[in-house]
């Protein structure tokens, strides 16, 4: 059986509140387009997740709504709080309790980006994978009969995008 893992970091967020609370943050116009972007590239490509785990931070929250609001079908969202800033450990324990066969994870760097790379089995020739920058999307397929059973570093990379590459960049940096 091919289990899909869509893993997902948030968009740009905003920080021209800079006493806001990190949690509440939410995305500016630019991460707006981008998870907009992404959500067609994700419908356009077939790649619709059946469950999205979400951190229950804002700017995820907003990614994802934004994300499904471009989908063909509605996935069911999850927001959870263990996600926020969580590191690849949780977010591998947090997979291997799923049960559909397409998952989309939407969360925060270094842990998104650091579990994106120690799950495939060979790292998509694209320059920005190591850096994972906001919305940065990777598409894995795993040839598994459970979650549980889906070990890092053996995933195949069927795609991997950036905002950048759909919709450009009008300045500024991806961090």
């Amino acid at each position: 059986m091919t289990l899909r893992l869509i893993l997902i970091r948030h968009a740009k967020s905003s920080w021209d509140d800079p006493f806001s609370d990190d949690h509440a943050r939410v995305l500016n116009a630019r991460g707006i387009a981008s998870a907009k972007a992404i959500g067609g590239w994700m419908r356009d490509n077939g790649y619709e997740p059946e469950e999205i785990l979400c951190s229950d931070a804002s700017r995820t929250h907003e990614t994802a709504n934004l994300i499904m609001a471009e989908l063909s079908t509605a996935p069911k969202l999850r927001l959870m709080k263990s996600l926020y800033h969580a590191a690849p450990d949780t977010l591998m324990d947090t997979i291997h309790r799923e049960s559909v066969k397409t998952v989309a994870l939407i969360g925060h760097n270094p842990g998104i980006g650091m579990f994106a790379n120690g799950m495939v089995g060979n790292a998509p020739d694209h320059a920005r994978f190591s850096g994972y920058p906001t919305c940065a999307t990777t598409v894995i397929d795993f040839d598994a009969e459970s979650w549980s059973a889906v070990q890092r570093h053996t995933g195949e990379c069927v795609d991997f995008i950036v905002p950048r590459d759909l919709i450009g960049t009008t300045g500024g940096t991806d961090r």
